[in-house]
């Protein structure tokens, strides 16, 4: 930030400017001689002074505030002409000083006087309502608060810090007569609007008293506001290139009213960050060799109060916190938590991208949210909406009258699927828009990731249109190249940026390198979910055990293309919602056979490639479909089996993060191999996870062996091909007695010997439970 001015210097914008006076400080000066004239207000046409009162002109401070110039109608000397708009008043005054100038009403509210002064000296408006007095700052004394080079880069689309210079910046410094200046910086771009005015609790609500400059060719619009701070709500009242007004919340927004209150609010932070050696080791990770399981969930419904309130981010902070940290889960993945008006979105009908969802807090709350988590070792994930956004017409559709963020062509600017708004793409200024988000929350929420959603969406222009309902790009295909464009644009100025984080495309289709390098002609994310996993899975456990062996290779074929990407294997909230029911009613048979698959199906997920993700209500064995109108069915937990599933999910956790060979080669088929990947008459497969050097260990580190057995019955004496001969540990059995199971095992481990059996070197003969996985790690 830039300095404020000094006295005897003015103050100028640089390139982060703060607001500075206009004037000099100076002696208060004395009255002028008796035969002197009284000083006179300069001249402003009366079409100008229309223009003012109308809200319709571009440069305000032009008209309004203090003037220095020579004296007029035969006075000498400078003088101070003062203009201040309050049409409601019934009397304005400036007083400097001891001494005080009465303006006298001019046009249309606009109040104006003079007197004979050398400079412009510190003053307050003095206005009465007729209810006494009120004195105030003048917001037309101060020049912008964006300099030439921030405008230059707004201009250019090219400002990663744009949430720095853009919204409601609450500023504090001294000014050049000794005092000191609080107030509040409104910027807001609408480049084709005639007007912009603010208007607020701090004026009423009315955005006459108001009026905004626009600052060059740049299309932002500026007006700093002194004594305005923390808590003040707001709107812009948007004059639009089609001569409508519309109240328009701030696109820029730190903070929002609660929905369905839509105005926006000045919010300025003072948490501390208390994370800062987990901000310092991340900075040095690799998340795809490293361990990561991540719970998703959605904040609204998690819990909720016995009225059905919902939880504040500082009462997750006690309860949500120790207990994702006691499952051992490495990351959470919180669905957007990005400003939304109607809950029933889930967070995916973004309004205000810059606010944390006030329903549960003010941002400092989020913070804290995110710090708890952090000094648990928790990493945060945040769901995140590049590719459309709500309807509401307070918020971003034709916010300056014209279709300045949304695409102003139908057949890409409209989702037909998700009834909302597709951003531009091929405008320089929204991606800026986009991808400085992106660094917002990274940098100033210290989160961890981005699962970026829907990004099949973005890529292809035929994405839920009928033949006829789109056009081809300039090359004649599909692909959607401005976004394409966008999302290499985001992932490299993200990583270039914030090291350590990832993101994580939401991509169904098998667009070739997702996660490949910007530099090479991939999007360039972290990870990809591996949807087709997902799919393959359920459908094959939702099959009657006696059924499964015609389908046996719906669980082997992942691994065909399970190193093209790095994938993330997920559970989410999209499989248990719309009629699909919850994980457990997808499993057949009696509720212990469900729980038993499930608990099998969760240790098959964990030792295969790829990270993994569940949805809340997963690990307990949620029953009902989830709502996001009520929590989750915790009375489930007052039943044995389902605390064991939890328990399980707990063990997975623990025992996975210190198997390097479970997660450090997730992207290389150097990581992987069938053991037996054709067992169908007994629906079983096995298979072999080996560390790499990323895990520290190298070569020394234990192989884990993953056996799973998805038959109804027992095998007994299974031979099962091991890498090499010795003690090998039962780690793991999703059949243990403590997690519900019927207690059938090995007691504790299994004797391999030498002996080639399935392509490996040794063999032993084990007992496989039934419904249940079994994991396997080389004793030292």
């Amino acid at each position: 930030m830039s300095t404020p001015a000094t006295p005897g210097q003015p103050g100028t914008p640089t390139s982060t400017g703060e607001p500075t006076s206009t004037g000099e400080p100076t002696s208060t000066g004395t009255p002028a001689p008796a035969e002197t004239p009284a000083p006179r207000p300069m001249d402003v046409p009366r079409g100008e002074l229309d223009q003012v009162v109308r809200g319709e002109h571009g440069h305000p401070h032009a008209v309004l505030g203090p003037h220095a110039h020579d004296g007029t109608d035969g006075t000498e000397g400078p003088q101070v002409t003062w203009r201040v708009l309050k049409p409601l008043a019934e009397r304005v005054a400036v007083r400097f000083g001891d001494d005080e100038v009465t303006l006298e009403h001019e046009h249309g509210g606009i109040w104006a006087g003079a007197a004979a002064l050398p400079d412009v000296p510190d003053y307050r408006v003095v206005v009465d309502y007729g209810q006494g007095e009120l004195v105030l700052d003048d917001p037309y004394r101060f020049l912008p608060t964006l300099g030439e080079v921030d405008l230059h880069l707004v201009n250019e689309g090219r400002h990663e810090n744009l949430w720095q210079v853009l919204g409601a910046r609450v500023h504090h410094y001294d000014d050049p007569w000794g005092g000191t200046v609080s107030g509040t910086s409104f910027a807001v771009w609408a480049p084709s609007a005639r007007a912009v005015r603010v208007k607020g609790d701090f004026n009423s609500w009315d955005g006459r008293e108001h009026p905004m400059r626009q600052l060059g060719r740049s299309g932002v619009w500026e007006l700093f506001v002194p004594d305005v701070g923390t808590g003040t709500a707001y709107k812009y009242a948007v004059l639009g290139a089609d001569d409508q007004w519309r109240e328009k919340a701030d696109p820029m927004a730190s903070h929002a009213e609660v929905a369905p209150a839509t105005s926006s609010r000045v919010f300025e932070s003072t948490h501390r960050w208390n994370d800062d050696d987990w901000m310092a080791r991340r900075a040095e990770r690799s998340p795809v060799a490293e361990p990561m399981s991540v719970y998703e969930l959605h904040l609204g419904s998690w819990k909720r109060h016995p009225g059905g309130g919902f939880w504040s981010y500082d009462e997750l902070v006690d309860d949500l916190v120790p207990y994702v940290a006691d499952l051992g889960f490495t990351h959470v993945e919180l669905m957007p938590v990005m400003q939304h008006p109607f809950g029933g979105s889930w967070g995916y009908h973004v309004t205000s991208y810059f606010a944390p969802d006030s329903r549960f807090g003010d941002p400092d709350g989020f913070k804290r949210l995110v710090d708890a988590f952090h000094r648990a070792g928790v990493g945060v994930i945040l769901d995140w909406v590049p590719g459309h956004f709500a309807t509401d017409e307070w918020a971003l559709v034709r916010f300056d009258g014209t279709p300045l963020y949304e695409d102003p062509n139908p057949q890409r600017g409209w989702h037909r699927e998700w009834g909302s708004h597709i951003f531009n793409f091929g405008r320089r200024e929204v991606r800026n828009f986009l991808y400085a988000n992106a660094l917002y929350w990274l940098e100033e929420f210290h989160a961890d990731g981005l699962r970026v959603d829907g990004v099949a969406s973005m890529l292809y222009l035929d994405y839920a249109r009928e033949e006829g309902e789109w056009t081809p790009n300039v090359h004649g295909g599909r692909e959607n190249l401005e976004a394409v464009q966008f999302l290499q644009e985001m992932n490299a100025t993200v990583y270039k940026r914030v090291p350590g984080i990832c993101t994580i495309a939401e991509e169904s289709t098998s667009w070739p390198g997702v996660t490949g390098p910007t530099s090479g002609g991939g999007l360039g994310f972290g990870f990809k979910w591996n949807m087709g996993w997902m799919h393959d899975t359920l459908d094959y456990l939702a099959r009657e055990p006696v059924h499964r062996q015609w389908h046996h290779h719906d669980l082997t074929f992942a691994i065909t293309y399970a190193f093209t990407e790095n994938f993330v294997l997920p559970l989410s909230h999209d499989e248990v919602v719309h009629g699909k029911g919850s994980l457990l009613r997808k499993m057949p048979g009696d509720r212990w056979q469900q729980l038993a698959t499930l608990r099998a199906y969760y240790a098959f997920m964990w030792a295969h490639p790829g990270k993994q993700l569940l949805f809340m209500g997963g690990e307990i064995g949620q029953e009902s479909e989830w709502a996001e109108s009520r929590e989750l069915d915790w009375w489930l937990l007052a039943h044995p089996e389902h605390r064991g599933l939890a328990d399980l999910v707990r063990d997975l956790n623990a025992v996975y993060r210190a198997t390097p060979a479970a997660w450090s080669l997730d992207a290389s088929a150097a990581g992987f191999e069938w053991v037996d990947a054709d067992d169908a008459g007994r629906n079983t497969y096995s298979f072999v996870r080996r560390a790499g050097d990323a895990a520290g260990g190298g070569a020394d580190e234990p192989d884990l062996v993953c056996v799973s057995n998805f038959a109804a019955v027992p095998h007994d004496g299974y031979r099962v091909g091991l890498p090499s001969a010795g003690l090998w540990t039962e780690v793991l059995n999703t059949d243990a007695g403590t997690y519900g199971g019927s207690g059938v095992g090995n007691l504790g481990s299994v004797l391999a010997v030498e002996g080639e059996h399935g392509g490996m070197p040794a063999h032993a003969d084990m007992v496989v439970p039934p419904l249940a996985t079994v994991w396997l790690r080389k004793q030292r």
